[in-house]
């Protein structure tokens, strides 16, 4: 892990003296990851500018990590010394009182604690283990230095607290409030020195010498690496820009051009140089509104005199909402929420009439694994399935996956839920949307099912036979009914534990395996138990076939873009019917293509050779 990351670190000088740029320009770093494309906006100034100005960033440790000695920063850290204690977040978060009492109670004087906080990393190298080097050298610092216990505030909507547990910090009871800059509940941590580092315990020990070197201006201790060949310079502009790009933004900014403060913001970002298409059509949206409402209304006069009335004295610009697509660099002027939603589902009146749509927009959806599932996301999404969603995936999209995903090369290493979320959103910009981007796991799930308010239905795509289950136990538990599509044969596979609520979880398919009994299951055990789910005896000749070879002449199992759109409509159908109380059982139903495209399927007669010649 140390080779693949280059970390400088420095001692930032007292308040107007020395050189303060390069604590600008880590200021500027941790404010432009923590702003998270929208999610804290506190974190954006009013000139456009991305700051996080503290004053406890004099006097204290700064530790910066890149791929390579002259690559853009990928991550940061901070640690302040005991010295500057009277400036630590910690202390402002709890009361100076309070803050003393702690530590009076945990046995540890005021000047042996130092803080560690800031940890940031950019969203690219987080799966590359950057955060864990990087928390591991403030952590190994601190202990070198002398810290006797280290204390901080940690976010918890991300799970960072309990990525920070996994370093031997631990919640203080009764420390956990909302803060409105963070935009989430933060809670205080705290570590224990002579407790060790928790599961980063060697890679702790092992840092701590190495911090001396670094101090004084060098670089850690590293192996000796093999020289590399000579290469040509790549074309200016072909490297990866920091910041040029929203590569993990998924959530859009509105701005309500009525609200000052929104005009503002709004006048900002335009100053910035961010937007790079502004997409105004609010004249065609409000001629489509008068003719959603009243269809028979053609004269062009009438539809004129009729918008002038809708903008009841503002100017066009003025009316509805701007919303800003950070990840595109679009500004698109769209209708007000309620009217946008009118016109929007206008064509699907005389399917679903407008309290249909009402009772739909008002419920809440869970998807898990969006390979399949983005089909599904996308399809509720247009047809005005759910208006707040919660979306889980772990992995990144790939080039293998363009066979049947709809997105673009541009997306390639983009998390599946995120690239999700966006098509969503660019359909709907008033959705409710939140991301796993972990996916379901056991520190995750029943935030999942209940955070927010409990689902309404759950559309479970994902392969792994842990989640598969332990998702289902959670829905019964809730009464949640499930929809899955299997991709293949058209299968679809409903549960309504709403309605039945001992029902066997895969119809019984599986026994009575439990999520706890799959959790270490060898690669032959995980087929079985697919095989089993999906029931071997019913899946199609070529998807039996290639599970033998998978691993070795395949590297999965086969999957196309029709039959995932197919299941778009399936679980599109399914979940319409269930939320709004149609007649949709619990069962397993195919439409299987190969046999309905079978020439006596036909509803007209075939015609004769002769007659066709």
């Amino acid at each position: 892990m140390a080779e693949q990351w280059h970390v400088t670190a420095f001692l930032a000088p007292p308040e107007g003296s020395g050189d303060q740029s390069r604590l600008d320009s880590v200021r500027e770093l941790r404010a432009r990851i923590l702003f998270d494309r929208g999610r804290r906006p506190a974190f954006l100034g009013p000139q456009g500018v991305h700051a996080d100005a503290q004053d406890l960033d004099h006097g204290a440790w700064h530790f910066i990590a890149r791929r390579e000695p002259d690559g853009p920063p990928l991550g940061y850290v901070r640690l302040c010394p005991a010295q500057i204690g009277d400036l630590f977040q910690s202390r402002a978060f709890l009361g100076s009182e309070a803050y003393e009492r702690l530590l009076a109670a945990e046995g540890y004087p005021v000047s042996s604690v130092f803080e560690h906080s800031r940890l940031v990393v950019e969203h690219r190298a987080r799966k590359l283990g950057l955060g864990v080097y990087l928390n591991a050298w403030a952590i190994a610092a601190a202990h070198e230095l002398g810290a006797q216990a280290m204390i901080g505030t940690s976010g918890t909507k991300d799970g960072q607290d309990r990525f920070h547990a996994r370093f031997g910090f631990l919640p203080v009871p009764g420390t956990r409030r909302y803060v409105e800059q963070y935009t989430e509940d933060v809670v205080i941590l705290l570590h224990r020195t002579a407790d060790g580092a928790g599961e980063h315990t060697g890679l702790v020990d092992r840092l701590r010498p190495e911090f001396a070197d670094l101090a004084t201006g060098g670089f850690p201790r590293q192996a000796a690496k093999a020289p590399r060949a000579v290469r040509r310079p790549a074309p200016e502009g072909l490297a990866e820009q920091p910041g040029a790009v929203e590569r993990d933004a998924w959530r859009p900014v509105l701005f309500d051009p009525a609200l000052q403060a929104d005009l503002d913001a709004l006048n900002t970002l335009l100053a910035g140089g961010a937007v790079r298409e502004v997409h105004d059509t609010i004249e065609e949206q409000l001629a489509e509104l008068v003719r959603s409402r009243e269809p028979s209304r053609t004269d062009p006069a009438e539809i004129e005199r009729e918008k002038h009335e809708q903008l009841a004295g503002l100017a066009a610009w003025e009316y509805g909402t701007w919303v800003w697509y950070p990840w595109s660099g679009r500004l698109v002027h769209v209708l007000p929420r309620e009217e946008f939603r009118l016109v929007r589902t206008d064509r699907n009146r005389g399917k679903i009439e407008r309290p249909e749509q009402r009772r739909l927009l008002a419920r809440r959806i869970g998807i898990v694994g969006l390979s399949v599932g983005n089909s599904a996301a996308v399809t509720f999404a247009l047809e005005g399935i759910g208006g707040a969603y919660k979306l889980a995936d772990f992995d990144e999209f790939g080039l293998s996956n363009l066979n049947r995903l709809r997105a673009g090369v541009h997306h390639l290493g983009v998390n599946k839920a995120v690239i999700t979320a966006r098509q969503m959103y660019e359909i709907d910009p008033y959705l409710e949307i939140e991301i796993h981007r972990d996916g379901l796991t056991e520190e995750s799930i029943e935030e999942f099912f209940t955070g927010g308010g409990c689902l309404d239905l759950l559309v479970e795509e994902c392969d792994t036979p842990w989640a598969k289950i332990a998702a289902r136990e959670y829905a019964r538990d809730l009464g949640i009914p499930v929809v899955m599509d299997c991709n293949d044969r058209g299968m679809l596979d409903i549960e309504r534990f709403d309605q039945e609520p001992d029902r066997p979880l895969l119809h019984g398919l599986i026994g009575d395996v439990k999520s706890v009994d799959v959790a270490d299951l060898d690669r032959q055990a995980r087929i079985d138990l697919i095989l089993a789910m999906v029931d071997a005896d019913r899946i199609s000749p070529e998807l039996a076939a290639s599970f033998g070879q998978i691993g070795h002449t395949l590297s999965s199992w086969p999957q196309l873009a029709s039959g995932v759109a197919l299941g778009g409509a399936l679980t599109g159908e399914a979940a319409r019917r269930i939320l709004l109380g149609s007649p949709c059982g619990s069962g397993r139903f195919y439409t299987d293509l190969e046999l309905q495209l079978r020439p006596e399927r036909s509803t007209v007669p075939a015609r004769s050779a002769a007659a066709t010649a």
